[in-house]
Formats: structure tokens, sequence, C-alpha cells
């Protein structure tokens, strides 16, 4: 298809961080967009003050005119009436990871994959091409703080994109450097087995094109390695990134917060002094595996240094909305076991001698069921545990499967169940230290709520004291 010769685009699920990204890029073209989501949000609201339509009800009836290409998520259910009524109008559609490719494709990208740590990856990996002055297109899977954006326009001498594994999205992509920084199960709902997850990241890695390097991280067990490598060309160029592990290597220095210090090592280059505003050691593997590819691009190992240092983060990635002595708010957008227990690691290591109390909103019925004992286990290493009710997203309900059973396995004292509208009430009468809040659903929209309950907090020991 040609991209250039299209002049409206009609998104379904427009608001999602996916799809944005995709609208951004051909808004900024000149294109008319417009489409439905399900839910306003700030996201939305940021898209409408972008030039972009977009509505909240489903009204086959009145879909726009001079439609020229529909893109759609797979998250949109098949018996949706402005899907259905496109469907069969005789209009081109597409899924998105289709579109990702056709822009991608013609041009020298990097595709960043794994279970963990995409987002991260692909923003650090974009902010040190940006900063460093190499013309970038970036389609990212959050907001990242520099650019207050989930896409980045400065060029497309290099574009980076988030490689989602979901709906076997990735193997549309054509990439010129791969990056596999996990493994772990996700989406059975899709996949069905890990075993098929694996087969699937098999595919990915057999489409790196030339010499790539495809890098691969440390914590992938040697023989998934192997078989994440098995069908890759002979001349394809394996890389392993990691901690103190591997061709691309790092090796922390010190913690504190909101900084970590380390040096990068490879076998060409030693960069030593690199200061990143992000906690945690998955974190340090992320920014090793950017540093690492923003090399092979031929950045300037002096530039990395400044670059790296100069990163904000990402919106719900570990992100503080309240730092004062005596109470932390720290919000992440952790939805899987591994996630969460790489998070509370972090916290544990920045506040060693504090409580903390962790708010965790299931995400899907499907992965729920899946790893309901994982989550317990990892829920059960907090010092206080509060669980809402669980967020359905795309999924329709399984029985027996819901925040309520999820806390009846774990084994803890301090543990509560609430609903969102009963949240603020229920921290108010906490005894609160460093909080986080934890899911990929909706609880950040309580974050303001959840400020004002811990500042009165804070003004009540102020009063006493």
């Amino acid at each position: 298809m040609n991209l250039d010769s299209l002049r409206h685009i009609y998104f379904l699920g427009l608001g999602g961080i996916g799809m944005s990204s995709i609208a951004r890029y051909f808004n900024r073209r000149g294109m008319r967009i417009s489409g439905y989501d399900k839910t306003p949000s700030p996201l939305t609201d940021a898209l409408r003050s972008e030039g972009m339509q977009i509505h909240f009800e489903d009204l086959p009836e009145d879909l726009p005119e001079g439609i020229d290409l529909v893109v759609y998520t797979p998250a949109i259910p098949a018996t949706h009436g402005e899907f259905h009524r496109l469907k069969n109008s005789g209009i081109a559609m597409h899924k998105r990871s289709e579109v990702l490719a056709w822009i991608t494709q013609s041009h020298y990208n990097v595709a960043i994959a794994g279970t963990h740590g995409k987002t991260t990856t692909s923003a650090l990996l974009a902010h040190l091409l940006v900063a460093s002055g190499v013309p970038t297109t970036a389609f990212l899977g959050g907001i990242c703080l520099n650019y207050d954006s989930n896409f980045i326009d400065t060029g497309n001498q290099v574009m980076v994109e988030e490689a989602d594994e979901y709906d076997r999205s990735f193997l549309q992509l054509r990439p010129d450097i791969g990056i596999v920084g996990s493994l772990d199960a996700d989406h059975l709902d899709i996949y069905g087995s890990r075993q098929a997850m694996l087969e699937a990241y098999a595919g990915f890695a057999k489409e790196v094109r030339g010499q790539g390097p495809l890098l691969i991280g440390d914590g992938i067990a040697p023989a998934d390695r192997v078989q994440l490598c098995a069908g890759c060309p002979p001349k394809l160029k394996v890389e392993d990134f990691g901690l103190d592990t591997g061709e691309h290597r790092a090796r922390i220095l010190g913690t504190s917060p909101r900084l970590t210090s380390f040096e990068y090592i490879s076998k060409i280059y030693h960069i030593k002094d690199l200061t990143l505003a992000l906690p945690g050691q998955h974190n340090v593997r992320n920014a090793t595996a950017a540093i690492a590819a923003a090399l092979q691009l031929g950045v300037d190992p002096a530039q990395i240094r400044g670059a790296l240092a100069s990163f904000r983060g990402i919106q719900r990635r570990l992100q503080w909305r309240l730092d004062t002595p005596a109470r932390v708010l720290i919000d992440d957008y952790a939805h899987h076991p591994e996630e969460l227990r790489a998070v509370i690691r972090a916290c544990r290591e920045m506040y060693p001698q504090r409580r903390l109390t962790g708010i965790f909103q299931p995400h899907l019925y499907t992965r729920t069921r899946d790893f309901m004992d994982e989550f317990a286990r990892v829920l059960e290493s907090l010092d206080q545990v509060v669980l809402v009710e669980l967020y359905p997203a795309r999924e329709v309900p399984i029985p027996g499967v819901d925040s309520g059973a999820l806390f009846g396995r774990i084994r803890h004292p301090a543990k509560w169940l609430t609903d969102l509208d009963r949240l603020p009430g229920l921290l108010r009468n906490m005894d609160l230290d460093v909080v986080m809040t934890l899911g990929a659903g909706d609880l950040d929209t309580r974050i303001g709520e959840m400020v004002e309950v811990m500042n009165e907090q804070n003004a009540r020991i102020k009063r006493d004291e």
C-alpha cells in the first residue's frame, strides 16, 4: 500500500497507546485522522488538541465519508458495530501491526521485544539517538516524559519501535537490530502455552535483517536462547547483554532513591561514570541494551553519558507522584508477576528501612487465572497489601477469577480488598509510609485522591509535632 497517497485514516481504538503513536505519525504528515475509542482519557484529550477527531460511542450510522484506510486494534471485538460496518464497506482494513510494519520496513529500524522492559528500552534508545543528533522516529508503548509523548519524530534515519507480542503482532516487523529482553510466559490467552510463545519469539528473531545484531537479555535461560536462535541465519550476529555478563554488560556502582550509577563494558567500549535517573537492576539492563544498540548505530560514546543522564523516564514506570520525608507514592504499570517482583525489589533497595504498601489492580481475567499463585507469592513480599477490583480491559469474566479469588490466595496478616471508590477512605485509616500503585488498568486515575490522603496525613503529623 502506498501510504503517502492516503488522505483520511480511521482508527478503531484510536486512544490506545500503540494505536495513537501511529495516528500521530500520519497526523504529522498532514493526513486527516479520526476514529473511535471506548473511553476518554488524558491521551485522547491530547490527540484532540493535535487536531484529531475522536468519539466514544459505537456509531456505525455516523461514520465519516472519504475514508481511505481503517486501522484497528485486535482488542476491538468482531461484534462492534463500526467494525462490522467498515468490514463490509470495501474500505481497506488492516491491523495496527501491519501498518507499523509498512512504515518501518523501508527504513533502518530497531525493534525491541520481550515480556518486560520493551517500553523503557525503546524510550531510552530513542532518547539516546535524539539527544546525540541522530534523526529518529520512535513508536513507544508509553509516554516518555522528555517529549510528553509516545511518538518521537526528528527524522527517519533510524526508526525505533516497540515489538508487541500480543496477537503475534511482532511477526510483521523486519528489524535491522532486534532486542529480546525477557521470555517469561504471558498472553497465554493468545498462545495457549509458553512453548507456543517461544516459537513466536523465534519467528521474530528470524526476521532480523542482515547481520543484525540480535541482542538477548542475560535473564533468558540457555535452553530458551537456543530455541530463540534456532531458525536465525548463520550470518546474524547474536550477542548477550546484562549485568556483569555478556558481550554488553553493566556493572552497578551505586544506587540512591533517584539515581543509579554504573559503567558499560563491551569488547570495544568501556564507558565510565554513567548515571540513570531510574531505580532498579532491571532498568540498568534496559539501559545496557539501549546503549549497545546506540553504539551500533554510530553514536559517539562520549555522547552516551550526557544523553543517558538527561533521560527523565516514562509515565507510570516507577514514577514518583509524591515524595516527602514522611510519605512517598510511586506509580508503576507492573502487571505481570515478574514485573511486580522487579519493581518491589527496586523499592526495597531505595527504601530498605521503610514500610512498603502495595496497591495492586489485577489486569485481565486470563492473566490473573494463569498466574494467580505467582501473583500471591510476590505480593506477600510487601509489608501491606491492598487489592482493588480486577480491570478486565477487552475480556469477558471467567467464573471464579477475580480480585477476591486472588485475595484468598495471599497469605499475609496485613491485607485489604476494596474497590476504587472506597480506596481513598481505606487509605485514610491506614498507617502509610512508602506506597506503590501497581497495575495496567485504571488505578492511576485515583492518584490525585491518594496524594490528597497522604498529604492530609503529612499535615496531621506536622500539627501533632
